[in-house]
């Protein structure tokens, strides 16, 4: 809880500022240590636009790497927990970040670990995150958890960023051109047509299938742009649904090329996510039920869950995984060979790693082929264009003259 407070300090000056404490109490003896003397405390009341607003209550992967580094590097110099909260205080810029950090505080003062006190907020730190640090206040290596988190969230991140900055440019080209085509035949291709029109005469196929979507157009523009927010909003709608969800999923895995893309970012986060559980220390079982919560995708975590049932029957976990075509023979000969050596979580690193650059050549080459293809539906709008409408007043030219 956040605290307003007026002070003097020793100099006799007055000073204002915020504090962090579980209570009053607590907010008071912290400021007494600093050597102030109280005017005036209250609680510091949350802005109400800030609570109505979703995008400022979230953490970026980044933001989230250099906080686990910094109270990483705190732990490991003997810095007391509540302490180390609060040196971060004065290093963090987010300020939902803050927010939360200032519940943490609040919760280990009133005696909580602090692997509970993060659990209170699964926004901003997920399962995985949780587990590693609760293994690492039992194990006595909170700061090497911290360290290895921030190494795995950083090797998330990138994975994220190379497949969003390849996806962007195909992405920004297909909106601009839908665009461009709304607005030529709001307001370009009704004066072309119109002239088609007056002139008379047979005209080609493609030329009456022009001016009749564009008559249709300049009356039902509205529409059809309401059609189309409607049928985006009902997509989204349906797959939150639980069969709309699993329709999706399957999709996202069987769709020519795309399918093969995303298969390998989820055998990537299977395989970097177990390895990171494993290394911490978490049960066997209990990583796998936590994978497959994060990993994303119904199909594999029914998967999972299903190897779950498995290993407490007593089989291993590659037996479980076996017999899955989403969980390639590759996949399942590697864990194998984990199990055997004892090294699960140094082949599930090594695993994690190839399909990463999987990913990374597989998008690369996605965005190499979508250039020709975009050129290509740009040179058939622009030709049927030409045969439909510009053909035609040219050749109603040339006869007039």
């Amino acid at each position: 809880m956040k605290y307003n407070y007026r002070a003097k300090n020793k100099g006799g000056s007055i000073q204002t500022g915020t504090v962090v404490a579980g209570s009053q109490e607590k907010a008071e003896s912290l400021l007494a240590e600093n050597g102030l003397v109280i005017i005036g405390l209250e609680v510091q009341q949350e802005d109400f636009l800030a609570k109505l607003n979703p995008f400022g209550r979230s953490v970026s992967n980044k933001e989230l790497v250099i906080f686990s580094r910094q109270l990483s590097t705190l732990i490991s110099a003997r810095v007391p927990i509540i302490q180390a909260l609060r040196i971060l205080q004065d290093q963090i810029t987010s300020k939902y970040l803050l927010v939360v950090l200032g519940d943490l505080i609040s919760s280990v003062e009133n005696g909580d670990s602090l692997s509970s006190a993060m659990a209170k907020h699964p926004e901003v730190f997920g399962n995985v995150y949780i587990s590693l640090v609760k293994s690492g206040e039992i194990a006595g290596s909170l700061d090497r958890s911290l360290v290895y988190l921030a190494d795995q969230l950083e090797k998330d991140y990138e994975l994220k960023s190379k497949v969003k900055s390849a996806m962007t440019y195909p992405t920004f080209v297909l909106s601009a051109l839908v665009i461009v085509g709304l607005l030529m035949f709001k307001f370009v291709l009704p004066k072309l047509t119109s002239v088609l029109e007056e002139q008379g005469g047979s005209l080609p196929p493609i030329s009456l299938a022009l001016i009749a979507m564009t008559k249709f157009f300049g009356q039902y523009w509205w529409t059809v742009i309401l059609a189309i927010v409607s049928l985006i909003l009902g997509i989204r709608f349906y797959i939150n649904t639980t069969p709309g969800r699993y329709q999706w999923d399957t999709l996202k895995i069987r769709l020519p090329i795309i399918g093969d893309i995303f298969q390998k970012i989820y055998l990537a986060r299977f395989s970097r996510n177990l390895a990171t559980l494993v290394v911490g220390g978490i049960p066997i079982i209990k990583a796998l039920q936590i994978v497959s919560e994060i990993i994303n995708n119904v199909i594999y975590r029914d998967i999972l869950m299903d190897t779950v049932g498995k290993i407490q029957a007593g089989k291993s976990i590659s037996e479980g995984l076996s017999g899955h075509k989403e969980f390639p023979n590759l996949v399942t000969q590697m864990v194998r060979v984990g199990e055997q050596t004892a090294q699960l979580d140094d082949i599930m690193s090594k695993l994690a790693s190839f399909y990463e650059k999987e990913v990374d050549n597989k998008v690369n080459t996605l965005t190499t082929l979508m250039e020709p293809l975009i050129m290509i539906v740009l040179g058939l709008g622009v030709g049927a264009l030409v045969a439909g409408i510009l053909m035609p007043i040219y050749n109603m030219a040339s006869t007039a003259g």
